[in-house]
């Protein structure tokens, strides 16, 4: 849990100190006691110990006395999904 919403990451190591997930970029939508962020970010592959292809995930948090804590996550697993959304997006907003 992060006490600002700057300070919130996705970055994740285990017990030893191994990072298993990277965080690449990160959009703050919006502030606030309920913010929402956009994460860009690699897992590292279990098989392989190398970082694989990026995925977004969009988190809701919500600030409970001086932490914000998580409360529902979506996550796009692929490129080829992050750009269906995108292109079904444009088209509904379309002006």
């Amino acid at each position: 849990m992060a006490e600002t919403i700057d300070g919130i990451t996705v970055n994740y190591e285990d017990e030893s100190g191994k990072q298993l997930v990277k965080e690449l970029d990160k959009v703050i939508l919006t502030r606030g006691s309920w913010t929402t962020i956009v994460f860009m970010y690699q897992d590292r592959d279990r098989k392989t110990d190398q970082f694989g292809d990026p995925k977004v995930t969009i988190r809701r948090y919500k600030k409970s006395g001086n932490q914000f804590r998580q409360q529902s996550k979506f996550n796009i697993s692929s490129k080829k999904q992050a750009l269906q959304i995108a292109d079904i997006l444009t088209k509904w907003f379309a002006e």
